[in-house]
């Protein structure tokens, strides 16, 4: 801007005097405008001279109000309104002599310049560039011109179609001053760079250059100037004076206290001050003193008495035991002299262990409650007022060859049937102990479940990959002969439904053993449980995937797999004695399912590392499980997923866990040989929580192959238990 206005001052202190009869000859004619910049952007105009800096900053305000004034003429003659782009002024015709000799000196007066200022092309001044938010045009040049912003503004796309189709892309910064597009140089990056690196700016700039002495370092005899002292330098001040005496004034008041001497030497404190009742730490009433080091005794002498030196069995015995046996952490060695003593190989373990008695010593002494241990034992009724429960042992049902896995007890409480590992199911009378029946199965009998309807005489009994339903025959003659037409009456249907087992009728010669089904799944069975109404029967496969769990029906003889998929190796399953429910036991979990809307209900947690055994009350909201790491948990469902007591009263993995259907006992079988009976009152009140109480152990089975008892049931009528175990034999408990 200020280089135009010199411009414009020397164009006219060089024009020549106007004639005068061109003063009476009219207005004079309007002058040529120089030709307007190029679209694409004003050319570059040459840096501006130094000279004219000063005279620049008076008239740039000046020139600025000038300029708006020009431009707003310029817009009044060429009709456009405020705001919008005016039109493209036409190339002028032949130029002015005035316009000649502008030209002439333009490019004269910049041929030398020394001046490295840049070129700034907008003259908008120190003002925010938002205010140009909302004008097509971002500032004015020298001449007053307005610098329009670019016709149309980069978006995203165009930045990313420029970024993979420019290669300078990455040099390339906009100018907020103009709104466009700038590409740095070589040199530009290169500096850039330089100060990214926390370099110097210029290159040739040198850092670490020597330094100058610009003064010396030798002492000088005279003095730089011989101006004489000031008579003020002799006289004393009367302002210090005055400072003084109201310093010492305040020390006397005791306003201002003198700074005391520091003292060097360290403060230390004795931390175990417990023998001087005057020190600090002595009168805390809490505190603890150090343990103190014994006093050395006649074995520490270098020259000990005879006595107290070890004889040859002594050494040995000392040498053999551990270290903290011994009542001595050294022998009793004799020297000539102290002299001749060498050096204590424990000394700095000792020292260490010194350190530790010092550093883990309590601080505090903690006050011990004088509370009575009866105190403590939880207020539990006496088992003799618990009665009637099972308490000692009343028959031994002997006749297996092998150890007997399970046990069933029929409905009306009459008979017993038992599976061993000599391939035989055992039928007995409870009253008598006398073996009824025995029916071979060719096998090992892992389960044997009877029906639970009294009006049907009908066995589970799981052996291999099949399960069979006998019919003892026992009992009722009308009950045995009602069995067999039931099963007889089933028609099969014309088309046979792909099942996952197959139903298979006994042969004529199966039929006088008593069997009268048989299923086969194909893979081994662990278990068969029946509902409580006798007509479905859960089924455990020792398979992983989810037909681990078969559910059949015995009426329409219909097998299904009620899972989608498994959930880890499934122990043990249970029918709801009351709702549709059934319970899935993992290794790590229960699972309660309903059957009725597929899906899954609760998952109850048991803390144990194997589940073993699984039953369920009688009314359906209590739960227990045994475990292999010796736990019975019992859970209950409406209070918690989690165990509310877990018992801990076995040594050894417990086989098998049960309820009795009439009497609030339970029962629970180990491996190490007991049974250990418990009275658990379920409430009909929900907030007042079970009783469990342990009241009996049952002892009379001997331990075989590290098993003891493997199954266990009630009476279901009397407080009796059946115990099913590993050296053969079943007793009752009454």
């Amino acid at each position: 801007m200020a280089a135009a206005i010199l411009r414009r001052a020397r164009s006219r202190r060089r024009r020549p005097p106007a004639s005068p009869r061109r003063a009476h000859a009219g207005p004079a004619p309007p002058r040529a405008r120089p030709a307007p910049s190029d679209p694409e952007g004003p050319a570059p105009r040459p840096t501006r001279s130094c000279r004219c800096r000063k005279w620049r900053r008076g008239s740039g305000l000046a020139w600025r109000m000038a300029g708006t004034r020009g431009v707003g003429r310029e817009a009044a003659a060429a009709g456009s309104l405020p705001g919008k782009r005016p039109p493209e002024p036409e190339e002028a015709g032949t130029p002015s002599p005035r316009t000649e000799v502008a030209s002439v000196q333009l490019e004269d007066e910049y041929v030398e310049d020394s001046s490295d200022e840049e070129d700034i092309r907008n003259t908008v001044g120190n003002v925010p560039l938002e205010w140009y938010d909302d004008f097509p045009h971002v500032g004015y040049d020298l001449d007053g011109r307005r610098i329009y912003k670019p016709l149309r503004t980069p978006d995203e796309l165009d930045q990313f179609l420029d970024k993979m189709d420019n290669p300078d892309y990455w040099r390339t910064v906009r100018d907020r001053m103009t709104g466009h597009s700038v590409q740095l140089t070589d040199e530009q990056v290169a500096l850039v760079r330089r100060l990214q690196r926390g370099q110097f700016g210029d290159v040739s700039f040198n850092p670490y250059e020597p330094a100058v002495d610009f003064f010396s370092g030798d002492l000088m005899i005279h003095p730089v100037t011989n101006r004489p002292a000031d008579k003020r330098s002799f006289i004393p001040s009367l302002v210090e004076k005055e400072k003084v005496s109201r310093m010492v004034h305040a020390i006397k008041m005791g306003w201002i206290q003198p700074r005391r001497p520091r003292d060097s030497t360290p403060s230390f404190y004795d931390l175990w001050a417990q023998e001087d009742p005057d020190a600090v730490l002595g009168r805390h009433k809490m505190h603890v003193p150090a343990p103190k080091l014994a006093l050395p005794g006649h074995a520490e002498s270098y020259n000990p008495p005879p006595e107290y030196l070890p004889s040859e069995e002594e050494r040995m015995a000392w040498e053999q035991r551990e270290p903290e046996e011994r009542r001595l952490n050294f022998l009793p060695r004799r020297f000539p002299s102290l002299r001749a003593v060498p050096a204590y190989g424990r000394f700095i373990q000792e020292r260490f262990e010194r350190c530790l008695d010092l550093y883990l010593c309590p601080r505090q002494r903690k006050m011990r409650v004088n509370v009575d241990p009866e105190d403590l034992i939880p207020r539990l009724p006496r088992p003799r007022d618990l009665q009637p429960f099972p308490t000692c042992q009343a028959l031994v049902y002997r006749g297996h060859g092998d150890l007997v896995r399970c046990l069933s007890v029929s409905p009306g409480g009459q008979w017993l049937a038992s599976g061993s590992d000599d391939g035989s199911v055992r039928l007995w009378e409870v009253a008598s102990a006398r073996c009824v029946r025995t029916v071979p199965v060719g096998g090992v009998v892992k389960s044997v479940a009877w029906n639970p309807r009294p009006t049907v005489c009908l066995v589970a009994v799981a052996v291999e990959d099949a399960v069979l339903l006998l019919n003892p025959a026992l009992g009722d003659r009308l009950v045995v002969g009602s069995t067999d037409q039931l099963l007889s009456a089933f028609t099969p249907p014309a088309e046979p439904a792909a099942q996952p087992a197959h139903w298979l009728e006994a042969s004529e010669e199966e039929r006088r053993v008593g069997l009268r089904l048989r299923i086969c799944h194909g893979k081994p069975v662990t278990q068969a449980t029946w509902h409580g109404r006798g007509d479905y029967m859960a089924v455990v496969l020792a398979t992983p995937g989810r037909s681990q769990v078969l559910i059949h029906q015995l009426s329409r003889r219909r097998s299904q797999s009620p899972f989608r998929r498994g959930h880890g190796q499934v122990q043990r399953v249970a029918f709801h004695p009351m709702r549709p429910f059934l319970l899935v036991a993992s290794q790590r979990s229960v699972r309660l399912y309903h059957l009725l809307r597929q899906e899954l209900t609760k998952k109850l947690t048991p803390n144990c590392k194997w589940v073993s055994s699984l039953a369920v009350h009688p009314a359906g909201d209590n739960v227990i499980c045994g475990s292999y790491d010796s736990k019975l948990v019992w859970f209950d469902l409406d209070l918690s997923t989690r165990p509310y007591r877990v018992l801990r009263h076995h040594k050894k993995a417990l086989r098998a866990v049960a309820f009795h259907p009439r009497y609030p006992l339970f029962a629970s079988g180990s491996d190490d040989g007991s049974v250990i009976v418990c009275h658990g009152m379920v409430y009909n009140d929900l907030l007042q929580n079970p009783l469990l109480v342990p009241v009996k152990v049952l002892k009379g089975h001997s331990l075989t192959k590290d098993l003891g008892v493997l199954d266990v049931a009630f009476h279901p009528a009397q407080p009796w238990v059946f115990s099913a175990g590993a050296d053969g034999t079943l007793r009752l408990f009454t």
